[in-house]
């Protein structure tokens, strides 16, 4: 069932971004648009609007999302990769996104100053390739 799924929603979020699909939604306002008249702007023909593109809308979120997860996922992965088999890269940055908001702050703050001290060395003439270590330390989240 979740292979089906997941297959389901990849297909379905990639023919939702495709002109097709816009062609079919512009088809359907300019249909309802113009059965309007003929129906007598019933209740019915206003349902129509208002209901099955909101409808459809509400399905395609979770599919969508479905599809952005897995994505997401396995981008997270190939970075994850590209950390782990680069000489001198810190692999205590795999897996980030299981960090509190806290913790990813002190990070976000570290990286701040090396790119501060970067800039300052390019005003100065210097090179900002210098690599520096960092001190991502668990006692670093006490500040």
């Amino acid at each position: 069932m979740d292979k089906f799924f997941s297959s389901f929603a990849e297909k379905a979020s990639f023919l939702a971004g495709t002109p097709l699909a816009f062609i079919c939604a512009i088809s359907f306002v300019g249909i309802w648009a113009i059965t309007g008249p003929l129906s007598g702007y019933s209740p019915g023909w206003q349902m129509a609007i208002g209901s099955l593109p909101s409808i459809i809308t509400f399905l395609l979120v979770f599919l969508i999302q479905n599809s952005q997860n897995r994505e997401t996922r396995a981008l997270q992965l190939k970075l994850n990769e590209l950390i782990r088999a680069t000489r001198g890269a810190h692999t205590m940055m795999v897996n980030l996104e299981k960090l509190t908001e806290a913790e990813l702050k002190i990070m976000c703050d570290e990286y701040e100053i090396l790119a501060q001290e970067a800039r300052r060395r390019l005003a100065c003439g210097q090179t900002d390739q210098h690599v520096p270590e960092i001190s991502l330390l668990p006692e670093a989240s006490s500040k």
